[in-house]
Order: C-alpha cells, then structure tokens, then sequence
C-alpha cells in the first residue's frame, strides 16, 4: 500500500527544495550566468551553423564562420563606440564650459528662490563631495574587482558556445537517457517548442532593438541634440535591462541638452522623446514583434525581473524573461506542474479560452 504524505508536509518539503536551488543558484552564480549566456548566444547562432552545415561545411568550421561573424559584429560596434568616445573627449573643454555656465545658473536660481548664499551652496558641496569620496573607495575597487571578473569570464563564452554547438547531438542523447520512460517524440517536442521560444524571443529583441534605436535617434535629431545616433543607439541596446533599461539611456541625452542649450526645455523634449518611444515599444512593438512566443503575462514578468535582480543583478535582469519562458515550456509539458505554468502564462488568452 502506497502511503501519501500530508499536504502540508509535502508543501513544506517542496518549499524546502526550493529555497535550496535558489541558494545554490546564488553561490553559483558565475558558472550560472556564463552558462546561460553560452546557451542563448548558442541558440542564436544554431540557425546560420545549421545552414552552413546543409552547405556541406564541417560542423567545426560551421561554427568558427559564426563565431567569426559575431567577432566581426561586435568589433565594428566597438570601433565605432570608441570613435563616439574619442568626439566625446575632444569636447569635453566646450562641456565643462557649458556645465560651468549651467551650474552658475542653478546657483543663481537657488540664491533667489530659497535664499541661499553662494557661499553655503560651495561649502555643502564641498562637504557632501568628500563624504562621496569617503565612501566611493570600496565602491570603484569593488567595480573594477566585478568589472574585471565579468570580462574575464565573457572571454569563456565564445569557448561555451563552441561545444554546445558542436556537441548538440551528444547532449540530446543525454537527455533521451535521463527521460528514457517519456517517448523521444515527445522530449523532442519539448525541445522545439524551448528553442523557438528563445530563437524568437532573442531574433525579436534585435529587430526591436533596431526599431527603437532609429525612433530614438530621429527624436534626438529633430531636436538638434548632438551625437544623436550614439545616444539613440546606446539607449536602444539598453533595452536587454527590461523596463527600466532604456529609462538609464536617456540620462545622458538629457545630461547633454541641459549642457548644451540655452533652454530646459530641450532637456524636457528628449525625456518626452524617451517616455514616447519606451510606450510604443512596451505596448506596441515588443507584442507584436516578439508576441505570444514569450507568453508570459506582465506580473510574472516584473516579479521574475525584481527576482533576476536581487539575486544576479543586471545579469538577472537581462536573463530573467527568457529563463522564464524556458521554464514555462517545461511546466506546460509536465502534468504535475500545468498549473505553475498557467499561472505565469498570458493571464486575458487563458481566460477567454475558458469562457469559450
């Protein structure tokens, strides 16, 4: 006779094993975020080794063309970085000029309206700057401590992805054996449905990357905002911090108009530019571009994102919405497990499937 245990009991192990995973996930979290990234960007390039593999290329140097490819990707994006940044240096004397101006002003403006001498303004930043420098010794070593981890371990990825591309077949007859008792059909179909959903969700973020990146550069343009394109592109490429990413990119247009111009309210007009473009990408072109194939409805999505935060921080935040969509694949396929994945799913879709 099989003995079940109380719900209550069984409540408490399953909370048990998942406070484990969580805290294991946390100690481990740089093999984690190297592995996950290796996953998607692997993901990513299937579809072009794939194609060069029809073309009767060897599978190895199928994925040194990709690999390729992406390296000359990224250093064409790098070079023309550092070319924005050179323009940057050579007009920092006119900013610190125009910030010198700007900061005069704000001084005025303080002195009149709350009748505050010049005097006390200089000393209370003086003293806020030190007690800045005081603090910001531990903060800088500990940046470039993580900084220079973060680089150190991006140079694995291109490692990871070769063997995940190469071994692709090896790891799927892995998992045949770990489920050998659930046909291959179906392990099968699991897969498919994982690899369209991180394919589309990966393809639809570089399109809408694109579209935004333009939006945002016309904005800046039509409002004689320098570097436009720099801005608009930065601010786009952003967008992999979900929400509030490319809230961050428009500080420094805005920082730049406030430099620059005579008047705020060239400021004003490029936070407007910003705050229109982020509402028509989280309501119109990141649904109809990436769409229903992340069907994970919006509450999930920001709990899964503060959650992706607090424990990988900006890495978190950039791999919370696949994962999810991952995992929501596999929970829609397990029995035990169908109502997590109806929770998480598109909450209006369900519905009104219920009701017909």
């Amino acid at each position: 006779m099989e003995y079940k245990l109380p719900h209550s009991v069984r409540l408490l192990v399953s909370l048990a094993c998942v406070s484990i995973i969580i805290w294991w996930m946390s100690v481990l979290q740089e093999i984690l975020v190297l592995l996950l990234f290796s996953v998607l960007f692997a993901t990513l390039l299937y579809p072009l080794c794939n194609k060069l593999e029809k073309w009767r290329f060897p599978r190895t140097l199928a994925i040194f063309v990709c690999l390729l490819i992406t390296f000359a990707i990224l250093a064409g994006l790098v070079m023309l970085t550092s070319a924005q940044i050179a323009d940057f240096t050579d007009e920092l004397p006119n900013f610190q000029k125009k910030a010198e101006i700007l900061l005069d002003k704000i001084q005025s403006w303080a002195s009149d309206t709350f009748h505050i001498s010049r005097k006390k303004q200089v000393l209370e930043v003086r003293n806020q700057s030190l007690i800045l420098l005081k603090n910001s010794g531990a903060v800088i070593t500990n940046t470039l401590s993580n900084t220079a981890n973060s680089l150190a371990n991006m140079l694995l990825i291109p490692i990871f992805v070769f063997f995940f591309l190469h071994y692709r077949d090896f790891f799927r007859q892995f998992f045949y054996k770990v489920f050998h008792k659930v046909r291959r059909a179906r392990v099968d179909m699991v897969f498919h449905k994982i690899y369209v959903v991180v394919q589309s969700y990966l393809a639809g973020l570089v399109i809408v990357i694109g579209i935004v990146a333009t939006l945002n550069t016309v904005g800046l343009l039509i409002l004689g905002i320098d570097y436009a394109v720099f801005f608009g592109v930065l601010a786009a490429f952003l967008l992999l911090i979900p929400y509030i990413g490319i809230m961050i990119g428009s500080l420094l247009p805005i920082v730049m108009a406030l430099i620059t111009k005579d008047s705020p309210l060239y400021a004003v007009g490029v936070a407007g530019v910003f705050i229109f473009v982020q509402f028509l990408e989280g309501n119109f072109i990141t649904p109809q571009i990436v769409g229903s194939k992340v069907s994970v409805n919006p509450l999930a999505a920001m709990l899964v994102l503060i959650l992706g935060g607090q424990l990988w921080g900006i890495s978190g935040l950039v791999l919370a919405i696949p994962l999810t969509a991952i995992i929501k694949v596999i929970f829609d396929h397990v029995d035990a497990l169908k109502p997590y994945g109806f929770l998480i799913g598109e909450a209006e879709r369900k519905v009104k499937d219920i009701s017909e």
